[in-house]
This record gives C-alpha cells, sequence and structure tokens, in this order.
C-alpha cells in the first residue's frame, strides 16, 4: 500500500520523465543541440569533400600522365631513323661517331640526309610543346586546375628526354639539341636568334661543335635572367633543366676536350688550326 510521501514521489519522478524530451526539444529549438544534430552531415560533406579533391588530384595527374608519355613517344621517333630506313636501313648509330643527331648524319650520309634528320628532330619539339598540351584525348578529361604553362614544359621537356632515350631505339638516340631548339619555337621563339648567333660564335672561335651546343644552352637561361625575369620565371627554369640537361648529355664531348681528342672543323673557324680525327657530335 502507498503511503502519501511514495505517492507524491512517484508523482513527481513521472513528471520530470515527461519533461526530458521537451527540455531536449527545448535545447535544440534554443540552438544548444544544433553542433550535435549537424555532426553527421558535417562527416558525410568532409567525405564528399575528400573524394572531390581526390578525383579532381586523378584527373590532374590523368592528364599530366597521359600528355608526358604522348610527347616521350613522339620524342622518340629519330630523325636519323626515320630518313635511314628511308634511304634503305641506313644507321648512322653504327657508323662515324655513333650518335644519332644531325652532326653525325652530315659527316656519314651528306648534307641532304642530315638536313632531314634535324627537320624530323626540331619538328617533333614543335609537336611536343605546341600541339600536345592543348590536345583532347578521349577517356582523359581536362582538368582547368592544372597550369597550362607548365603542362606545355612538361610536354616539351618529355619530347627532348625521348630524342635522347628513345624508347623504339634501344634508348640510343641524340643529344636533344636540335629538338629543344623545336620546343623553344613554340615556348620562346624570340630566344632562337640569341641561341643561334652564340652557338655561330662559338663554333667558328673554337670549332668544336658540342661545345658551341653547350654553351648555346647555357646562354638561353642567362639571357633570360637579364631580360626577362620575373616575366618568363617557368620559361626560365625550364632552359635551366635543359641547359643541365644538354650539358649532362655532352659529357663524352667534355671528356674528349679534356684529354685533347676532341675534333675541330677548322673549315670553319676563323682562326684555323689542324684537328684530329673527326669525333665530335652535336645536335
Amino acid at each position: 500500500m502507498l503511503t502519501p510521501a511514495s505517492s507524491k514521489i512517484r508523482s513527481i519522478v513521472a513528471s520530470r520523465r515527461r519533461a526530458r524530451p521537451r527540455a531536449a526539444v527545448g535545447l535544440i529549438n534554443r540552438g544548444i543541440g544544433l553542433p550535435f544534430m549537424w555532426l553527421p552531415w558535417a562527416f558525410a560533406a568532409d567525405a564528399t569533400m575528400r573524394a572531390s579533391t581526390g578525383a579532381k588530384r586523378y584527373r590532374g595527374l590523368l592528364e599530366l600522365g597521359s600528355k608526358f608519355l604522348i610527347s616521350y613517344l613522339i620524342g622518340s621517333l629519330m630523325g636519323s631513323m626515320i630518313i635511314g630506313g628511308l634511304k634503305g636501313g641506313v644507321d648512322i648509330r653504327e657508323q662515324g661517331s655513333g650518335n644519332a643527331g644531325g652532326t653525325n648524319a652530315l659527316r656519314t650520309q651528306g648534307f641532304v640526309f642530315a638536313l632531314g634528320v634535324i627537320a624530323v628532330d626540331i619538328g617533333k619539339g614543335v609537336v611536343g610543346a605546341g600541339l600536345i598540351p592543348g590536345l583532347e584525348l578521349p577517356f582523359v578529361p581536362t582538368d582547368p586546375e592544372i597550369s597550362r604553362i607548365w603542362l606545355t614544359l612538361s610536354c616539351a621537356a618529355a619530347t627532348v628526354i625521348g630524342h635522347v632515350w628513345p624508347i623504339y631505339y634501344r634508348f640510343r638516340g641524340g643529344k636533344g639539341a636540335a629538338t629543344l631548339v623545336g620546343t623553344l619555337i613554340i615556348l620562346g621563339p624570340k630566344l632562337i636568334l640569341p641561341m643561334l648567333l652564340m652557338w655561330a660564335w662559338v663554333l667558328v672561335m673554337s670549332g668544336y661543335v658540342g661545345l658551341s651546343t653547350m654553351t648555346s644552352a647555357i646562354a638561353l637561361p642567362i639571357w633570360l635572367a637579364a631580360t626577362q625575369l620575373p616575366e618568363q620565371e617557368p620559361l626560365f627554369i625550364y632552359c635551366v633543366v635543359m641547359a643541365v640537361f644538354i650539358v649532362y648529355c655532352h659529357r663524352s664531348n667534355i671528356r674528349r676536350m679534356r684529354n685533347g681528342t676532341e675534333h675541330r672543323n677548322n673549315r670553319l673557324m676563323l682562326f684555323r688550326r689542324k684537328g684530329k680525327a673527326s669525333n665530335d657530335d652535336g645536335p
């Protein structure tokens, strides 16, 4: 049997239990419970944003990687091997200095053959830097967040790399100079004349084609730093990287010059000297 006191206590407890939902609703209505209500939606939104960021990164890497690879494959199309194939399977890598560039082509096959080689090597640089970056590829979405400038520079560099290490010809290619000129026709046409003037000046003074190529490549970023920085900073960085790469590719020429065995093209020198057997490599 319930006493009046216990009955009163039970009624108080029951009233408090009924008041809890109303109190919770009151807290929510006053904004106190809103942060807890929005937690699931906040986590869902964060997951969505992370997935969206991952998808954007995937699209960017897919476009960059695909166009870099295509540019490299185009760079791997060696002018000397193409022209040599048209001439009956001539491989100038087995002749002269063993280099697949224009200088060895001129020395071993003559002017017309060398002209065709240089035209192909320059042309693929133009295609790699001028056509591939803006190419719309099937199943590869264009990412507007990727810098078009750096994408173009990446494709240009890939074309030069392909010329030096062509996948189609067991990675035995040229030394990158002619293809670099092709990329600069697109990236910085105003650099072509200073580069050629420097190349010709060093050639007539020293007689070394390899030294002329290295010097003209090194002169490019110096010229840019003196005349077009900071506006042309991406192009400046590209030219610095390419200058280092060109010098690296001519390390055998540097070794022969140190040993005194590098050939001098005496006919092109202003002050002629007697030279040794031909062993010079250029583009």
